[in-house]
């Protein structure tokens, strides 16, 4: 082989390699693994950490703000504690986000956050106030769009720092009695499915959760005294599907 064809092959081959990294994984399924993940991924280490302090920005609704649990049991809060645990980090947590929200009642609050200020974690979930009331799911898609830039914008633009997390299935608890259950599974399934969509067109992490509160009717220490939201147990459960992928990319 000559020199030229050489280079050109060489060329090639680091083209293909890119390519491959770049969609190597993104979405987490259920078993909490990338659904494309190389398979010699590297485990997660308390030495390869280069920050002290880590600001983490959750955005959303009483998911967020963890209606009906303690402060120390809404997820952001075991999430914060578990990262300050394995990383050896103090995470500072904010939260943009009250019980009853939609996506234009998050987005009127992001207005008054200053727009110079970055985090080293954000994470969003919303849009299960929009489906509860019945707003067009047109008004979402717009909404959750300009959310998810919003927020990616606020994680300084690095896709490593952003989480998408899937909205609970509130149907699969006591307060879900009489309603259609299947109707409302059905549009949650809609509204995080173009959530999915969103976060994988831009590389983003997305985390799916639903499925485990959709054991609520079968396994009740699932849900929280209101009959309504997760309870602690549930957010234990979303912080293990969670917490390895965040660790993995904070380390990027």
């Amino acid at each position: 082989m000559n020199i030229r064809k050489y280079v050109l092959h060489l060329s090639l081959t680091v083209a293909i390699l890119s390519i491959g990294m770049a969609c190597s994984k993104r979405t987490i399924s259920p078993q909490g693994i990338y659904e494309d993940a190389f398979e010699n991924e590297v485990s997660p280490n308390k030495d390869t950490i280069a920050f002290s302090t880590l600001p983490y920005l959750a955005l959303g609704d009483s998911y967020t703000v963890g209606a009906s649990v303690s402060p120390s049991a809404k997820f952001p809060s075991q999430l914060s504690a578990f990262l300050e645990k394995e990383l050896d980090v103090n995470v500072n947590l904010e939260l943009i986000a009250t019980s009853g929200w939609r996506t234009d009642n998050l987005l009127s609050a992001l207005e008054n956050v200053n727009t110079d200020r970055t985090y080293g974690l954000v994470t969003l979930l919303i849009g299960v106030n929009n489906q509860y009331q019945g707003i067009p799911f047109s008004k979402y898609e717009i909404e959750f769009t300009e959310l998810f830039e919003r927020a990616l914008a606020l994680a300084d633009g690095n896709r490593e720092r952003l989480i998408i997390i899937s909205i609970p299935d509130w149907g699969y608890t006591p307060f879900g009695e009489g309603f259609d259950r299947e109707q409302i599974s059905s549009e949650i399934d809609r509204y995080n499915d173009f959530a999915e969509r969103k976060a994988a067109k831009f590389d983003v992490t997305f985390i799916y959760i639903t499925d485990t509160t959709r054991r609520g009717l079968a396994e009740k220490e699932l849900v929280a005294s209101d009959n309504l939201h997760p309870s602690a147990m549930a957010y234990k459960l979303f912080i293990d599907r969670m917490a390895p992928t965040i660790i993995s990319q904070l380390k990027n």
